[in-house]
């Protein structure tokens, strides 16, 4: 079966609506023989004659009457489909966005997230998930619009990246630890009992490769998942625990911080999104929120 026409339904809506053949030629620019023949091929798709002779004009029969309203709403859907977007209306958007990111963004950016949304756009929902892994799945797959994170070899060669900020890892102690009250350096943070924070348990990490070179050694008598259970033990024990500043800004209360006395990059924490979000108004405007956000809380 051939495929039809599409533009046939353009020129059966354009000649049902003026009912003459040179009328609607003039109309879509049309030569009369040139919509002539468009009108015989539309009689050949169709099994109609649509439009029939009628003293001097043409009136449309049956069947031509039947399909007026249905092919105006096809010809008129379509052009929606294919101009340009209309200007986001905040105060009427209904949406609900779901972003896969950490425990520590949510605690230190999530609260000035949902005050923003609420004040732009009161219909939106913002979910967050967690994130135990850097599969782009859920991306590609549409079951989250947004995530956040350090990019990894994981990360979809397809997803969108953009940077938010950079950040630090920093050493975390109980306020009464021996630690909280000396200068640190790399043997005295070596010389501690740690705490392994990593979705993957890892026996060796960049911290252990920088104390190495050093000739040091650390000993990580636990692992665990996250960087707030991490800081959790942390606060109930003499362990230390190691993890980036601004994003557990607000679970570090009560606790002492210090900066490794190691020479480590910086982390550049990103948000992430599948291209094909790029231009749907919404999902725009809400990584501008995102940005700005980050930027404030800074």
């Amino acid at each position: 079966m051939s495929t039809p026409d599409l533009n046939l339904l353009v020129t059966l809506d354009v000649l049902l609506t003026e009912g003459s053949v040179a009328r609607a030629a003039r109309r879509l620019r049309l030569s009369p023989s040139a919509m002539s023949r468009a009108l015989a091929r539309l009689r050949d798709s169709t099994g109609d004659p649509l439009l029939v002779r009628a003293g001097r004009g043409l009136v449309p029969t049956p069947r031509a009457l039947e399909l007026r309203e249905r092919v105006r709403q096809l010809v008129q859907d379509g052009q929606a489909v294919l101009r340009p977007a209309e200007k986001l209306d905040l105060k009427q958007l209904v949406r609900t966005f779901t972003m896969r990111t950490s425990d520590g963004f949510v605690e230190t950016f999530g609260p000035q997230l949902l005050v923003r949304l609420a004040e732009e756009a009161p219909g939106v929902r913002l979910c967050f998930l967690h994130k135990p892994d850097k599969d782009s799945t859920p991306l590609r797959d549409g079951s989250v619009d947004l995530e956040t994170g350090v990019v990894g070899a994981s990360t979809g060669p397809e997803v969108r990246i953009q940077a938010l900020f950079r950040d630090r890892l920093v050493g975390v102690v109980r306020l009464a630890h021996p630690l909280s009250q000396v200068q640190i350096t790399p043997a005295l943070y070596a010389s501690g009992l740690h705490i392994g924070s990593s979705r993957r348990r890892l026996d060796k990490g960049p911290i252990d490769e920088a104390l190495n070179a050093l000739g040091l050694e650390r000993e990580v008598v636990t692992h665990v998942g996250g960087f707030s259970t991490a800081l959790a033990l942390a606060r109930a024990t003499d362990l230390i625990a190691t993890v980036p500043e601004r994003h557990t800004a607000g679970l570090r209360a009560g606790l002492h911080s210090f900066a490794l006395p190691l020479a480590m990059p910086e982390l550049t924490v990103s948000m992430q999104w599948h291209p094909r979000l790029d231009a749907d108004a919404a999902h725009r405007w809400l990584r501008g929120i995102v940005r700005q956000v980050c930027i404030t809380a800074s």
